[in-house]
Parts: structure tokens; C-alpha cells; sequence
């Protein structure tokens, strides 16, 4: 059966099932385990623009064979569909292709998985032409896998058409036809697997365009700090704080899927901050994979801001999740500071709770600017340098002097006295202040 993408403002029921944690890692099934995924669960499907309809909740033993759920719960479902009227049933889980098919055939209507759900939110959220090349790999790599004899057309893959078809990043496999004797399977299968090799190898020259990015930099003594953590911890409105700059901040999952670079606001040097794509919990292999090149800025960066939204109820587990995604991507051994952001949401007189760690910590808040200082100071001790704050004398009618120190350092304040020396408060670094030969214009 095929049935439409889904679209703004389809009605959805959605599916939770909570399963014992020997038997959920048994049979491949990962458990809902509390208020903190269903809560996540919605946010997702709200980030998708869709509307829920009803909430279906329910425990099992392991997953049925044919319907995941209970045969019981699969009529109750099919009532809730026809009372609600709505157009797609969403599971907090993945499916086999064969447990799809059947729950399709019985409800009348889409039942999307949970990796569905999230490549959907992801080809709405691709803003450049990496972003949906990206999002198109993760969605042609995922449909391999869903294909099965008697369900194979393409067109029911979210954001993947048939042949000749066109997903989240433009036309692939185009060309392709049916061999003699080819069933519909084998040219699904064939065509896809054209299309995965078309954009590895578009996505490769994406991933070697920034690593010579990354290699100018390193020739030029640029130095990097990456934001990395959790979907929705707030990494956008804190880079448009460091930066200075307007990206995208919403408050809502995966606002953020396109890699952004920007300099650092007010440092000493040349420093560049790089915002990319949150994580989740049970990312998908598939965008794991497809989003390397990103996760590449996070890996290879001189500085990691592990940004936490600490007024979570569950911060410390989205923290372990982010920390485990870190050590995966090759990142664990970059010196990294946490950020514990949205300080402001945190009920008045309330403070922070900060684990016990080797790490660096700072609590901030990036909507109110508060502890930004701090953490100006943090990735200035993370990244080594040797910043000193001073008054440096500039000779009236010197404006080289002072462009320059506005180019090089951070400017606190200025003065001027009635032989127009003027005097200038700056934060800088100690060996530029030296290179530069300004001792002797600095305050002792």
C-alpha cells in the first residue's frame, strides 16, 4: 500500500513501548524507559510539525513477530485511528520492513519508525547543499534495508522516490531501467545502490574541501573550538553569543543540521567556533555515517564546548549520551570544557547541578549573556593561551596603534586626556603584546 509523505499538521498517533532491558538488547528493540523518551518522543514529532493525535502506550515481554505489538494492542490501535482520523501512526522504535508492511495493511494508513521520523525532520531542516546531500545518503542507505519481496516500490521510502526519483538532495539514479528478467526488487535494489555510490562520492569532495579548510587554518594558526551536545541544549543562541552572529537558535530539536563557522567574538587571536548538528539518543547508524564530514569539525577541533542544558530534568544522562557519541566520532581525547547552559530557566534561588569532573565547568546562560565571561576565559586556559589585561598608551593621532589593538585583543575601554594620549583598557595575548615590541606602552 502506498500512502503520502506526511505533511504540516497531520494528525498522528504515536506508539511507546516499554520492554525489559535484557530482552530489549536481545531482540534488537531498545526500551521506552520513562517520562524523559516519551517527552523526547513528542518533541520529535513536534519538531516534524505534526499533531498528536493519541498516545498508546504499552509493556512487553519482547517484540511480537509480526505486528511488534500485541495483537490486542494492534486492534486498539486500528480503533484509535479510525476515532481520531488520523494519517500516520508513529512508532518510538524501529521496525522490521515485514512488521511495517503488516501494520500498514491493518491500520490503513503510514506507520513511520523512529529513524524515519528523524531523516524526515532532517531533509526539512538541510539548508545547504551538504546538509541535504547528507540527509539524502542517510535516506538512500536507510531504504536498502527496508526493501523486501512484495514491498519494494520506492516511492513509500520518506524522501526517497522511484526510479529517477528525487530525496531531500535532488535527482539520483536517474537512468536507470529494469533489466531483462529483473524483478522490481532487484532494480530497487540496484538503483539504490547507484544512488548511495553518486552521493559518497559528492559527500567525499565535501569532506576533503574541508579538510584543506582545516589545513589552512592549521598553516595559518587558526585555532578551532567545536560545539557539540545534545539537540536542542541551546548550542546556536551560545554560538551567536561567541560569535556575534545571527545562525538559526529555535527552541526546538534539530534546529541546527548545517555546519556553521564563525570567529570568535573578541578574541586575541584567530579563533574560529563551529557549530553542528546535535545528537540524540539511538542516533541512527545511517546518519551517523552520512553526517561524518560534519562530525569531523567536532573531532578535529583544538577545543570542545560540551554544551548541557542543565535546567533538563535529565541533564546528567543526555550528558553520558553526548560524552559516549564523542568517544565514538574519535573526540574523547580533545580537551573539552562543559558548558552548562540555561542557567536562566532554572527556578529562582536554584542552582546548577554540576557532576564531579576533571573536566572544566561553567554555568551559563546564552539567551541573558550571563557567565559568558567565564566561559571566554575557559576556552582561552582550554586552548593554552597566555592572555594578560592591561592599558596600553596610544600616542594622539596614532590610529594604526589603536585599529590594531582592536584587531588583535578584546577592548574593555578608552580614554582620552587633554594632550590626547589616549589610554586603552585591552585583553590580548601575551606573546602578541611582545611580538608586537608594546611593553614599553603598557601599564606595569
Amino acid at each position: 500500500m502506498l500512502f503520502e509523505r506526511p505533511v504540516p499538521g497531520d494528525l498522528a498517533t504515536l506508539v511507546s513501548v516499554r520492554f525489559p532491558p535484557r530482552k530489549a538488547t536481545a531482540e534488537g528493540a531498545w526500551s521506552d524507559d520513562g517520562d524523559a523518551h516519551r517527552d523526547e518522543f513528542r518533541d520529535l514529532v513536534r519538531s516534524a510539525d505534526l499533531v498528536c493525535a493519541a498516545v498508546v502506550s504499552a509493556s512487553r515481554d519482547r517484540p511480537h513477530p509480526r505486528w511488534f505489538v500485541g495483537t490486542g494492542k494492534v486492534d486498539e490501535l486500528a480503533s484509535i485511528v479510525a476515532t481520531t482520523a488520523s494519517t500516520l501512526v508513529v512508532f518510538n522504535h524501529e521496525l522490521t520492513p515485514a512488521q511495517q508492511r503488516n501494520l500498514e495493511e491493518r491500520l490503513e494508513c503510514r506507520v513511520m519508525t523512529r529513524t524515519e521520523l528523524i531523516l524526515h525532520i532532517f531533509a526539512d531542516r538541510a539548508r545547504t547543499h551538504e546538509g541535504h546531500l547528507q540527509v539524502q545518503l542517510a535516506q538512500l542507505t536507510h531504504a536498502q534495508t527496508r526493501l523486501i519481496r512484495g514491498w519494494t516500490h520506492l516511492d513509500r521510502q520518506t524522501g526517497v522516490g522511484g526510479a529517477g526519483g528525487r530525496g531531500a538532495g535532488g535527482r539520483i539514479g536517474g537512468g536507470v531501467q529494469r533489466g531483462a528478467g529483473e524483478t522490481q526488487l532487484e532494480m530497487d535494489q540496484r538503483m539504490l545502490g547507484v544512488g548511495v555510490r553518486q552521493v559518497r562520492g559528492r559527500l567525499e569532495r565535501v569532506r576533503k574541501r574541508r579538510s584543506q579548510s582545516r589545513r589552512r587554518r592549521l598553516r595559518t594558526r587558526v585555532l578551532t573550538v567545536a560545539l557539540a551536545g545534545y539537540t536542542n541544549a541551546g548550542k546556536s543562541t551560545l554560538f551567536n553569543a561567541l560569535t556575534g552572529s545571527d545562525a538559526r537558535a529555535e527552541h526546538r530539536l534539530f534546529a541546527t543540521l548545517d555546519p556553521t563557522t564563525r570567529r570568535l567574538d573578541g578574541a586575541t587571536r584567530d579563533v574560529v567556533v563551529s557549530d553542528t548538528v546535535g545528537f540524540i539518543r539511538n542516533l541512527p547508524v545511517t546518519l551517523v555515517e552520512a553526517f561524518k564530514a560534519t562530525l569531523e569539525e567536532v573531532s578535529e577541533a583544538d577545543l570542545v564546548l560540551h554544551v548541557i542544558d542543565a535546567s533538563a530534568k535529565d541533564a546528567e544522562s543526555l550528558r553520558e549520551e553526548v560524552t559516549a557519541v564523542l568517544g565514538e566520532i574519535g573526540a574523547e581525547s580533545i580537551p573539552t570544557v562543559e558548558v552548562w547552559n540555561k542557567i536562566d530557566r532554572i527556578p529562582q534561588g536554584g542552582e546548577p547541578w554540576l557532576p564531579s569532573s576533571e573536566l572544566t565547568r561553567v554555568a551559563v546562560s546564552a539567551l541573558t549573556g550571563a557567565g559568558i565571561d567565564g566561559l571566554r576565559q575557559a576556552i582561552w586556559n582550554g586552548l593554552g593561551l597566555d592572555t594578560v589585561t592591561t592599558e596600553i598608551r596610544v600616542p594622539a593621532g596614532d590610529g594604526a596603534l589603536r585599529a590594531w589593538l582592536y584587531r588583535n585583543g578584546e577592548v574593555k575601554g578608552e580614554s582620552v586626556d587633554a594632550q590626547g594620549t589616549m589610554t586603552m583598557a585591552v585583553r590580548l595575548d601575551r606573546a602578541k603584546l611582545d611580538e608586537a615590541g608594546l611593553g614599553h606602552l603598557a601599564s606595569p
